[in-house]
């Protein structure tokens, strides 16, 4: 079955695999992370504004996307098992992809028609179920269709349309978002919402009619209960690399998405800059381009040196750019620092992936790749239920402390993350098997 499947993504059913593959296989993702860049940094952030108090602002923030990504942790390994036995005519992942797709364009609007945090707070949670149910399939083109020599390359091209997607709309709806906050017209709310929209309907009708799935043939049938049970049930004796990859991606993500989610206040708060919206935008634009530069070739170096020294060159970076942003009170210095972030942050995605695709049990790819996301999205909800609230109550003991207090966070996750990297055994030069 995996030798039909892995065939499924060229042109004759041969080996080969053509560079165009790559993009067929990847640019649904560049589309999630236009949704999410834009929705996570600057929309969220301004229409929370709209309900509640200032000075609970961060706490209120990490209550509504902490809880959507609890949602996210549990449905996107429960459709990545479902598509693993599942047996379409026309493939086991764009099914999935078409549905979830559908389920978020339904749900979307209603971010601009909520009219108190209650509705944002169920719209936000909806949305979040219907991308993963898309999510968890669609990662699965990689294990499915790469060949394991090619992997890193793929991981790379992945990572690097996900970094221009999620800054290629965000200064655009930055600008959006900052006319609606200053004028309060609903119609820039509209438009902010409806570009993501777009680009989501584009790439997934692009993925339906281009990825070429052999028909499914999905493994036994289980009961429901027992196809939930097992989504979430890792053998630990047998993959104990896998563990360690796992915590370590949990403690490295919470430290960058906790300085992506916070930095719209951070910049208006601590840093003092008009149009925060604006300036955040920035700093997401030049993080892309560092990121955009470094991912690909991240991505193949990796295949030649391993995952390892790549992915802890990366991790060391990010510490550093913590302990510079202690001291950074300009738009300059943000801006450098920001640079810094970002070849740490594309390096990391980049070879963090092709890491995880090395470690996958066979016969299992999309269920293990849907587990990751218990660090990937368990980061931002530990990240936004703890770290959220931590701001506001050390803000009201002292001005700024809290952004303080989550700064040395940040350093402490890079630090112990890179520490379980260098645990695993795994990685340390090209594997020939999973």
């Amino acid at each position: 079955m995996e030798k039909e499947v892995r065939s499924a993504g060229t042109r004759t059913g041969t080996n080969e695999f053509r560079p165009i593959d790559y993009v067929k296989i990847t640019i649904f993702g560049f589309a999630l992370a236009a949704l999410w860049g834009s929705m996570h940094t600057i929309i969220l952030q301004v229409r929370l504004l709209d309900f509640v108090a200032e000075q609970q602002k961060n706490t209120y923030l990490g209550l509504l996307s902490g809880t959507g990504l609890i949602l996210a942790i549990v449905v996107q390994p429960i459709a990545g098992v479902i598509s693993d036995r599942s047996n379409f005519h026309w493939g086991r992942r764009r099914p999935y992809i078409l549905l979830g797709t559908l389920l978020a364009i339904l749900f979307l609007p209603g971010v601009a028609l909520s009219g108190s945090y209650a509705t944002l707070f169920i719209i936000y949670c909806l949305l979040q179920v219907s991308c993963n149910i898309a999510h968890g399939p669609y990662q699965c083109f990689i294990p499915d269709l790469v060949p394991e020599q090619k992997r890193g390359l793929a991981s790379g091209v992945k990572s690097l349309l996900e970094i221009i997607g999620g800054v290629a709309l965000v200064r655009l709806v930055a600008i959006f978002i900052d006319h609606y906050s200053v004028s309060g017209g609903s119609s820039w709310l509209w438009l902010a919402l409806a570009m993501p929209a777009i680009v989501l309907l584009g790439t997934m009708i692009a993925t339906i009619l281009t990825v070429k799935e052999q028909p499914g043939a999905g493994g036994t049938k289980l009961p429901a209960l027992s196809v939930l049970s097992d989504s979430f049930r890792i053998d630990t004796k047998a993959t104990p690399d896998f563990i360690r990859f796992l915590t370590s991606r949990l403690l490295v993500l919470i430290a960058f998405t906790t300085l992506q989610r916070f930095a719209l206040y951070f910049l208006k708060d601590v840093v003092s800059l008009s149009s925060p919206a604006v300036v955040t935008a920035d700093v997401l634009i030049v993080v892309g381009i560092c990121m955009a530069v470094v991912v690909y070739p991240a991505g193949r170096l990796s295949d030649r040196v391993g995952r390892k020294p790549i992915v802890l060159s990366s991790v060391f970076l990010g510490a550093l750019g913590i302990a510079a942003l202690f001291l950074s009170r300009s738009y300059l210095h943000i801006m450098l620092i920001s640079g810094l972030l970002g070849i740490s942050s594309g390096a990391f995605m980049s070879t963090n992936w092709a890491l995880a695709t090395d470690l996958l049990p066979r016969g299992k790819e999309a269920k293990y790749l849907g587990l990751t996301n218990l660090a990937t999205a368990g980061a931002a909800a530990l990240a936004l239920f703890i770290i959220g609230p931590a701001i506001d109550f050390f803000n009201a003991y002292s001005p700024n402390l809290g952004y303080s207090v989550m700064l040395l966070i940040c350093f402490i996750c890079f630090v112990a993350g890179a520490m379980l990297i260098m645990k695993i055994k795994r990685g340390v030069k090209q594997n020939s098997e999973v």
